[in-house]
């Protein structure tokens, strides 16, 4: 089995930072795409970031020179340092991974548990 871990969610006052990092384990023989989603209160599930397993990335018109999406290799390991926070950015915030498992050598798309970033003042 395959899990995603997420972690470094909390409360945040506007203007201030968070960095969330999330690791997958489990029979993993190697993970393509990773990338970060939220969900706000009342709304639908929303890309944030990608990033390929080249480093490629994409991000939300909206954390564009805000966020920052990174990851670890040989960790399983993607991070997102997220700067200038605003209360718009309150949601619980998700990992996604493209993980080719061991035992089935085929690409399946694993979520995390999710992480709650909250930014009020």
């Amino acid at each position: 089995q395959v899990q995603l871990v997420e972690s470094g969610g909390g409360l945040v006052q506007p203007g201030g930072s968070l960095r969330l990092s999330c690791v997958a384990s489990g029979s993993i023989f190697s993970i393509n795409a990773m990338g970060w989603y939220r969900q706000a209160p009342g709304k639908e599930r929303e890309l944030v970031a990608t990033i390929t397993s080249g480093g490629s990335t994409n991000y939300a018109d909206s954390v564009k020179g805000r966020f920052t999406i990174s990851r670890e290799n040989a960790k399983n390991a993607v991070y997102l340092q997220m700067n200038s926070l605003k209360p718009e950015d309150t949601a619980v915030y998700y990992c996604n991974a493209a993980i080719i498992g061991i035992r089935s050598m085929r690409e399946a798309h694993y979520w995390g548990k999710g992480t709650l970033v909250t930014v009020s003042s």
